[in-house]
């Protein structure tokens, strides 16, 4: 299943703030990504519908064991590329707002060469 860019942000977004909070709910998602509720509602329905996302009835979302692996593989790529771009002499929040661009487009062929030459 291909995941669009908003639904890998999502997650994401999901995978940090589970880190952080003992409940995440739609409203802390909202004030993460700064989007609307009824946004936020709607990514939430399609996330479920595909099977990347939980929500119990008290509204606590949690990552499927597959949204789980999506976000961490989108985390990693954040956390690699901002490294490199920052090494590069790039300035930390400019690295991490590329790193958030490039972080979705980026092939799994190139993001390992990268990994591999930043471990060197």
């Amino acid at each position: 299943m291909r995941i669009h860019e908003s639904g890998e942000m999502y997650l994401e977004t999901i995978l940090r703030l589970a880190g952080r909070l003992e409940h995440v709910r739609s409203v802390d998602i909202a004030d993460e990504m700064g989007y609307s509720k009824p946004s936020v509602s709607r990514a939430v329905k399609k996330l479920q519908s595909d099977g990347l996302i939980r929500m119990d009835s008290l509204g606590a979302i949690t990552l499927t064991d597959d949204g789980r692996t999506v976000a961490e593989t989108i985390f990693e790529r954040h956390e690699v590329l901002t490294k490199v771009l920052v090494n590069l002499g790039v300035s930390p929040e400019i690295a991490a707002e590329d790193a958030c661009r490039v972080e979705h487009y980026i092939s799994d062929e190139t993001f390992e060469v990268i990994k591999r030459t930043l471990d060197k």
